[in-house]
């Protein structure tokens, strides 16, 4: 235990470290480190086909006869058939999946397609590609075409893009594997049972991506990008205490606009520490990330975000709660029109989840709950704020609180169907006598959702 405390100060220490020089403007390409494929919480049961004794070597192991390397297609699809019964009257929530989509529409849709391929290249080295596609029920328009947004194109047939492609080296030191390319962050979706990479982040331990993103998904913070990443765990044999350290372009999931093009430079570098206590029924993860982004306009001046984050969870098997916050800081993100003067934006959000079962392994419950403020300091005496951060869809005028609960029924393995609720209340913290408030409204809808996956 001594040694693993020593090496969990160290990791603390160094992260403290790259943050502290992040905070000052510092940026440096930092120790090249990567993440892994964004398979979800859906993911759990992921076979480890070649995890390998750690060792200290950097070169391959001699040819060992009694190992075989994994070759797996491997895929998942979730949606729903859905009943819009009321949609919010303000079209706000562009995050959402069903803004612009209008009350007493119904329809069956998916909302994600996964196929993957995993392929050893060696004991050592493995190789891991993604193709994803992730419609939307909202509409949108380019020029005079009407198009869906999401992976929907033109001529409405479903798109798929490379979400992940990357090459693992696994334990290039003790415990430590590096991933380099296109691959998940350690924001909350990184699960990779088989090697040095956490398998206790929040996605997968909510486990229900098919019904809902956590809180930080949903608000856009990146879950995939173009990078490297350092995968380790301070204790090798039992896994219980882990890091992730990582520096991409901050551009693959969208979060930068094509008008200010950051990638080469300036990076975005994310720190995460993980820990599973008690006989692995208490996991608690922290998280950080940095990023400094283009000025918007010289009046404007330099811009960059940082996000602190804690996920805590107990998890048991009749129970598993979970609790996630997080604060987000826009530095120069919004302009005070009445004013003319830039100031940073701050964002609060909080979830809280609950899953059980009912019947076993038949029949189970899940039900979430998140509260999102966009902006701590809003004065509801200003008309208009400008937005200048590029954040993804960042909007400081309505706060959110999201509520969905239903049932999981599993005929057989790998295969869900689950009715559910999915309703968002949006409040304006503007004055009623602003102009542009816009009263309380909400978005509820009726779904029953499927998930099936195979190959696993």
């Amino acid at each position: 235990m001594k040694r693993i405390f020593t090496k969990l100060a160290s990791a603390v220490l160094f992260s403290a470290l790259i943050s502290t020089a992040l905070s000052s403007g510092a940026q440096s390409t930092a120790f090249a480190s990567a993440a892994t494929l964004n398979k979800t919480a859906d993911k759990t049961d992921l076979s480890t086909g070649g995890a390998v004794e750690a060792k200290a070597a950097h070169h391959d192991d001699p040819p060992d006869s009694t190992w075989k390397p994994q070759r797996r297609l491997w895929g998942y699809a979730f949606g729903d058939e859905y009943y819009d019964a009321h949609a919010d009257k303000g079209n706000r929530g562009a995050e959402n999946n069903y803004v612009n989509v209008p009350t007493y529409r119904n329809a069956f849709q998916f909302r994600r397609l996964y196929l993957g391929y995993d392929y050893d290249i060696t004991k050592r080295f493995k190789a891991e590609v993604l193709l994803a596609s992730e419609p939307t029920a909202n509409t949108g328009v380019n020029g005079s075409t009407s198009i869906q947004n999401g992976d929907n194109l033109v001529d409405n047939h479903m798109g798929f893009f490379i979400k992940n492609f990357n090459l693992r080296y696994r334990d290039i030191w003790n415990g430590t594997d590096i991933v380099v390319g296109e691959l998940s962050t350690p924001g909350f979706a990184l699960n990779e049972p088989g090697t040095n990479a956490p398998t206790s982040l929040s996605e997968t331990t909510w486990g229900y991506r098919s019904v809902e993103r956590t809180i930080t998904d949903f608000h856009k913070n990146n879950s995939f990008d173009v990078g490297a990443a350092l995968q380790g765990t301070f204790d090798p044999k039992t896994k219980n205490f882990g890091y992730v350290i990582m520096v991409s372009n901050n551009s693959a999931s969208g979060l930068l606009s094509a008008a200010n093009p950051n990638t080469g430079f300036y990076k975005i570098f994310y720190n995460d520490i993980w820990g599973k206590f008690f006989n692995q029924h208490l996991y608690v993860d922290i998280y950080y990330h940095y990023a400094r982004t283009a000025q918007a306009t010289a009046l404007v001046g330099g811009q960059s975000n940082n996000m602190e984050k804690i996920f805590v969870a107990y998890v048991s098997k009749p129970i598993r709660i979970g609790v996630e916050a997080y604060t987000q800081t826009f530095v120069n993100g919004v302009t005070n029109k009445a004013t003319g003067t830039p100031q940073n934006a701050t964002v609060h959000g909080i979830t809280y989840w609950v899953t059980g079962p009912i019947v076993k392994n038949k029949l189970g419950f899940f039900a979430k709950t998140d509260r999102y403020n966009p902006f701590t300091d809003y004065d509801p005496t200003v008309a208009t704020y400008t937005v200048n951060t590029n954040y993804g869809a960042y909007n400081p005028y309505y706060k959110e609180r999201f509520y969905t609960a239903g049932l999981d029924w599993t005929p057989a393995k790998n295969i869900h169907f689950m009715p559910n609720i999915w309703l968002i209340d949006y409040n304006d913290p503007r004055a009623s006598t602003t102009t542009g408030y816009v009263a309380p409204d909400h978005t509820l809808v009726y779904r029953a959702t499927f998930f099936f996956t195979f190959g696993k």
